[in-house]
């Protein structure tokens, strides 16, 4: 279905996250009891190629992205690095989209700019990049993410979450007004964190839709995640099937945005 692109959309940041498995290593760990020394095993995971993988990956992308940058997580120990992103690649300086990286990892990233035929097409220049660097006898997919973050405007100390949530985001909450009643306690939340999944069948995996009292910038809002999941063996190993995927999980994730904010909020963001 073509829909009429938003002039003032509340996205915050779209991510398109593949995941790979690690190789668990056996570490001996001496254990001292009565002056004898004995070797006890303790496994840990790690990306044995992650290391050379990336310099390689490199390569193959830097015409669109040349600038590298070291994340702060990249001094963490490679025993406890797993699935944490730990390079950047971007088109500029403070540019989106970026490439991030790290052990079991690799994400696509932009922001407000987010236009889907851009996004979707830098997807699989980097899948096919990423393929020809990594060992295939080393590669077992099992992990697909596409998450969108949006955050709406929302004076959560003037306006009430609830009727928010039900009448604008098709989302019925409630919260017993009795609880509230000779107690002293405000019916505001000052913290908010709803989250909801459902099993999907196409793409195989699981539907997550979350709502969060949070801000953008310095103005509090409503922050609003769509995410479209596959893992383990839902997760498709190949390029074709992951782009397949991708559209199949972007599909979904846009429908039931658009079924959400219809009537008041979608005529605001338009």
């Amino acid at each position: 279905m073509e829909r009429k692109p938003l002039s003032h959309k509340p996205l915050v940041e779209a991510v398109f996250e593949l995941r790979w498995g690690l190789k668990e290593v056996q570490q001996a760990t001496p254990v001292a009891s009565q002056q004898v020394i004995i070797g006890s095993q303790q496994g840990i995971s790690i990306d044995p190629n992650y290391k050379i993988m990336v310099g390689r990956l490199y390569e193959r992308i830097k015409d669109k992205y040349p600038i590298t940058q070291p994340l702060p997580t990249a001094a963490i120990p490679d025993e406890i690095a797993g699935y944490v992103v730990r390079q950047r690649f971007r088109p500029g300086e403070g540019e989106w989209p970026v490439v991030q990286i790290g052990p079991g990892i690799l994400t696509l990233n932009e922001t407000e700019k987010y236009v889907w035929d851009d996004f979707s097409g830098r997807i699989p220049h980097i899948l096919n990049a990423f393929f020809e660097v990594y060992p295939p006898e080393d590669l077992d997919v099992n992990g697909l993410l596409l998450r969108y973050i949006d955050a709406i405007d929302f004076d959560f100390g003037k306006e009430n979450i609830w009727v928010f949530l039900k009448e604008l985001l098709k989302t019925g909450v409630n919260v017993p007004e009795s609880l509230f009643d000779g107690t002293g306690i405000s019916e505001t939340p000052f913290a908010l964190d709803l989250r909801f999944s459902f099993a999907s069948s196409m793409p195989k995996g699981a539907m997550h839709l979350r709502f969060a009292r949070g801000a953008k910038g310095t103005v509090e809002a409503l922050v609003m995640e769509t995410m479209v999941q596959s893992i383990e063996a839902d997760a498709p190993k190949t390029c074709g099937e992951i782009m397949d995927w991708v559209q199949d999980a972007h599909d979904l994730a846009e429908d039931w945005f658009f079924k959400l904010i219809e009537g008041e909020l979608q005529r605001r963001f338009e």
